[in-house]
C-alpha cells in the first residue's frame, strides 16, 4: 500500500457460501486489506501473520503504532497456532462465550509479529460469532488481525452504508453485509490470579463473566483517563475514540433537568433516549436508543455519532446511560468520545 488512493472492489455476502467471502477472503491471503463484517462492529482485517499486511492496516486508519490489534480466529486449532498458553479459566470463558464478543489475552507465541502486539510479549484474541466473519477466515486459512474500520478516532461503523466513505480508497476490498448485531466493540480481558480483569468493556458484561469465574476486576482506564506514556495491552484504552467532529460533553442529571438545559440554548444538540425525542425543541436531538434497552444504545451509539456531524452539530450533550451489563460499555464510548467531559448537576 501506497499514499495513492488504490481501486477498492465493493462486494456483498449474506450467507457463508456467498462469492464475496471468497473474494475478501482471497485478498487477505494475498497480504491485503478487506473491511468485513462481525458481531460487534465492521473490521479492518489482513492476514496477522504478515507483518507488512498488518503495517498497512495502521497506514490505513492512521492508528496511533503503540495501539495494539485484536487477532480472529475461526477454530479452537487456531487458537493453539497464536497462544502459548491458555490458562483454565480461558477455557471455561471460551466454553461460555465463543464463538462471541469476548476478547482474551494470552501470552503470545514467536509467530505472531510484535507489530500486531504493539511490542508486547502478548496477544489479544477473539473468535468472532458473526458467520461471515468465520467465513472469510476460515477461507483465508490464517488468523486475522481486525480492528474496527473506521479512521482512528471516529466512531466504529456497524453498517455497510459506511463502509466506502470510511475507506473507500485506502483498502482493496469491502464486503458488505447485515448490520452488525451488538454494536459495540468486544469484551477485553485479561487473566489475574483467581479471575479476569476487564480491559475494555463490551456485550459480554462484569455479571456474565462473574457467572463462570469468581475474581471479576474492572480495570480504572475502563472509566478514567490514563497517562500518555503509559503502555496499554488492548485497543481502546488510550486515545481519544469514537468521537463525531461535535464537542460532546456527558450531563449525568435528572431527565428533566435534562431537557431543560438542552433547550435553553439553540446553540445545544441532544444525544438523548427515545423517550427524551418529544421534549426537544426544534428537533435539536438524536437518540442513541431506549432508557429501557441498554443493547438498543450499544446498537445506535455510533450511527447516532454519525448523524450528528450529519446534521451539523457543534455542541452536544448526551445524557448518560445505565452503567449495568452492556451499559458499562456504552459509558465507556461516550466517555471516550468526550474525550473525559462529565457535569453532574
Amino acid at each position: 500500500m501506497n499514499k495513492y488512493t488504490i481501486k477498492t472492489v465493493i462486494t456483498t455476502a449474506y450467507s457463508p457460501d456467498d462469492e464475496g467471502v471468497f473474494i475478501a477472503a482471497d485478498a487477505i491471503k494475498r497480504g491485503k486489506l478487506a473491511v468485513i463484517p462481525t458481531e460487534t462492529v465492521y473490521g479492518l482485517a489482513a492476514n496477522a501473520l504478515d507483518e507488512k499486511a498488518v503495517e498497512n492496516i495502521f497506514i490505513a486508519k492512521g492508528r496511533p503504532q503503540d495501539n495494539p490489534l485484536i487477532v480472529h480466529i475461526s477454530d479452537m486449532e487456531m487458537l493453539n497456532s497464536v497462544a502459548a498458553e491458555i490458562p483454565e479459566s480461558a477455557s471455561a470463558l471460551a466454553k461460555r462465550f465463543w464463538p462471541g464478543p469476548l476478547t482474551m489475552i494470552f501470552r503470545k507465541k514467536d509467530v505472531v509479529p510484535f507489530r500486531v502486539t504493539a511490542g508486547l510479549e502478548t496477544v489479544a484474541v477473539r473468535f468472532p460469532e458473526n458467520e461471515i466473519a468465520r467465513a472469510v477466515i476460515r477461507a483465508a486459512g490464517v488468523p486475522v488481525a481486525a480492528p474496527s474500520a473506521n479512521i482512528s478516532g471516529r466512531p466504529s461503523i456497524t453498517c455497510a452504508k459506511y463502509c466506502k466513505d470510511e475507506l473507500g480508497g485506502k483498502v482493496d476490498v469491502i464486503l458488505e453485509s447485515f448490520d452488525c448485531k451488538f454494536g459495540v466493540e468486544s469484551t477485553v480481558i485479561t487473566f489475574i490470579e483467581n479471575g479476569v480483569k476487564i480491559l475494555r468493556p463490551g456485550a459480554v458484561s462484569p455479571e456474565l463473566l462473574r457467572q463462570v469465574v469468581d475474581n471479576v476486576e474492572i480495570d480504572p482506564a475502563v472509566l478514567s483517563e490514563i497517562k500518555p506514556d503509559q503502555k496499554v495491552s488492548s485497543p481502546g484504552m488510550k486515545y481519544k475514540h469514537y468521537a463525531p467532529k461535535a464537542e460532546i460533553t456527558i450531563l449525568d442529571c435528572t431527565r428533566e433537568k435534562y431537557i431543560e438545559f438542552i433547550n435553553a440554548s439553540q446553540e445545544r444538540f441532544a444525544l438523548c433516549f427515545d423517550e427524551d425525542i418529544p421534549e426537544i425543541a426544534n428537533g435539536r436531538a438524536v437518540s442513541y436508543g431506549s432508557c429501557s434497552q441498554p443493547l438498543s444504545m450499544a446498537h445506535n451509539l455510533f450511527d447516532a455519532l454519525r448523524e450528528l456531524d450529519a446534521r451539523g452539530a457543534k455542541q452536544v450533550f448526551a445524557r448518560k446511560p445505565p452503567i449495568e451489563g452492556i451499559g458499562l460499555a456504552v459509558y465507556n464510548r461516550l466517555l471516550r468520545a468526550a474525550a473525559f467531559r462529565e457535569i453532574s448537576f
